[in-house]
């Protein structure tokens, strides 16, 4: 840490931390300094369809050239955390199995143990995200904090009294296959009713790309036509301010069913805080929040009503990096986490 003065000793400057954010389509790997500042981010194309241990090499590879960047070596690492998606065994820092990578039982834990001699950590994206808005984001000082997080699915994660909220070893607040509409539509998880298949930013495009094509929506369908592809974020913000009325209907009915589920982990967990995050609210940061805060508050008993605030993300895309790398400083080689 710094010393009384403020600065940092000679050793601490040449110490650093690595978070690694392991998407389906990109990886990044971000270099921080003792007092978690960042000094160098790298980002690669991931390459899943390459396989496995192309991929380890890969995320090496991008971890040395972010440390070559920074006039680092090997020698200054005193840990790294890597944050992914897919079902995980946490305690042994395995990819069970990664359907947008293609990867399966991959012992990433301990190939980077070995390449760079120190602690490796490897959690849920979604949990280091919420982790990193506890330590440094939107949720600072929550005893309690739940992060939200929809895009294609919707994730969920709780820190709880400075503890990432898991089961014996694998990941849980799976919030986005929290049933809000019984026989609702159906829901890539085979369920039927999910608040990913009524709120997630794909469902909240198919039902624009229909209001576009049929007319309902001539600013979105001069921005981005009808393909699902193009119907990202930026552009449903940008057809509501233009005066699609609808979209901005579609847009707020799905933060109406976030609240919904938002309203059920109130009532289990108490939380001092609700972090939304991802595109989709960094595009609406005040519709979204304003409608997830109304909807969970008409669904709450009225003693958990003022108990809690709703509040966007601060820490963006490096959310996941930021809370790895503080996540394995904390933890070492030896996690302690609150299961349930």
């Amino acid at each position: 840490m710094a010393s009384k003065n403020g600065s940092m000793n000679a050793a601490q400057k040449n110490e650093c931390w690595i978070g690694f954010d392991l998407g389906g389509t990109k990886m990044m790997a971000l270099v921080y300094d003792c007092s978690f500042r960042p000094i160098v981010r790298k980002r690669r194309k991931t390459k899943g369809h390459e396989g496995s241990e192309a991929g380890l090499v890969r995320i090496v590879e991008t971890i040395d050239e972010a440390l070559a960047e920074a006039n680092l070596d090997r020698s200054a690492v005193r840990g790294v955390g890597l944050g992914s998606a897919g079902p995980l065994d946490l305690d042994e820092g395995i990819i069970l199995d990664a359907p947008n990578l293609g990867w399966k039982d991959v012992r990433i834990k301990s190939a980077l143990e070995k390449e760079f001699s120190c602690p490796a950590v490897v959690l849920n994206d979604v949990d280091a995200g919420v982790y990193g808005e506890y330590r440094f984001g939107a949720g600072r000082s929550s005893r309690c904090l739940v992060g939200v997080f929809p895009g294609t699915g919707i994730g969920g994660g709780c820190v709880y009294d400075g503890k990432i909220l898991r089961g014996r070893a694998n990941s849980c607040m799976e919030i986005g296959h929290i049933q809000v509409m019984p026989d609702g539509p159906l829901c890539g998880c085979g369920l039927h009713g999910c608040l990913e298949s009524v709120a997630s930013r794909l469902a909240i495009a198919g039902a624009a790309a229909q209001a576009a094509y049929r007319g309902l929506a001539p600013h979105l369908l001069e921005i981005a036509g009808t393909d699902l592809d193009n119907i990202r974020s930026g552009a449903l913000a940008e057809a509501i301010s233009a005066g699609d009325t609808v979209i901005e209907t579609i847009v707020r009915t799905a933060a109406g069913h976030i609240g919904t589920a938002v309203a059920t982990v109130v009532h289990l967990l108490a939380p001092d805080c609700v972090v939304l995050g991802g595109g989709l609210v960094e595009a609406m940061p005040r519709l979204i929040v304003s409608e997830v805060t109304a909807s969970a508050h008409k669904k709450l008993l009225p003693s958990f009503a003022d108990t809690f605030v709703v509040v966007p993300a601060e820490l963006g895309d490096d959310s996941t990096a930021m809370g790895a790398a503080a996540w394995v400083r904390e933890v070492g080689s030896e996690p302690v986490v609150a299961k349930v």
